[in-house]
């Protein structure tokens, strides 16, 4: 499999991968970074450009996963490894707590340490839940939709497409967020939030 991203939090990643016990063949993905070494922690290659994340699809293992935050980017990413022949698969920590009714997960989402989903939960293709979420009952979170580590979303909650929730953040019960929204670290989301805006404070504003 392949890792798109080679810092940050795409070394988190990696212990989820680790957890998983799928570190075998696991390749890094940076087309952009020049001070990376030519492995990552000495063990794992990393790919520099189109031609060698092709040549490794042709060996048989075209999986991949998103190493890397933001949601556009999550986004363009996504689709430009499928282009390549790519296939999105997710990746949950063992040591997260899923709920075991009528939970949806899209593909290529990415579920870290400590978080909590319960009950009756969607989540779109390519979201990133990171590190210590809470995630209440009929809740829907978007397409590429971001939580940054420790946020909590209380029941009844929808977060649109694209929207990046900050660490910290609480979401109360009932609120709707819209797409391409920008929610600031520590906020305490009170009422509803139109598409594309940026809120921070507590309450949120």
């Amino acid at each position: 499999m392949i890792i798109v991203g080679a810092k940050g939090f795409a070394k988190e990643l990696l212990e989820v991968c680790h957890q998983l016990g799928c570190t075998e063949d696991l390749v890094f993905f940076d087309n952009v970074s020049a001070d990376l070494p030519d492995k990552l922690f000495g063990q794992f290659h990393i790919l520099r450009s189109e031609q060698e994340v092709k040549a490794h699809f042709e060996t048989g293992d075209r999986t991949f996963s998103l190493g890397l935050g933001q949601p556009v980017l999550r986004k363009q990413m996504a689709e430009l490894f499928e282009l390549w022949g790519g296939e999105i698969v997710s990746l949950h920590s063992p040591f997260s707590n899923i709920g075991h009714y009528q939970n949806t997960i899209g593909s290529g989402v990415a579920i870290m340490t400590g978080t909590v989903i319960t009950n009756d939960v969607k989540i779109g293709n390519g979201a990133l839940i990171n590190l210590n979420c809470t995630i209440g009952h009929d809740v829907t979170i978007g397409s590429f939709c971001e939580l940054c580590p420790g946020v909590h979303v209380s029941g009844n909650v929808n977060v649109g497409d694209y929207s990046f929730v900050g660490t910290g953040a609480v979401i109360l019960p009932g609120v709707s967020i819209g797409a391409n929204c920008n929610i600031g670290a520590g906020s305490v989301v009170t009422r509803n939030i139109g598409d594309g805006q940026v809120v921070k404070g507590i309450p949120a504003r």
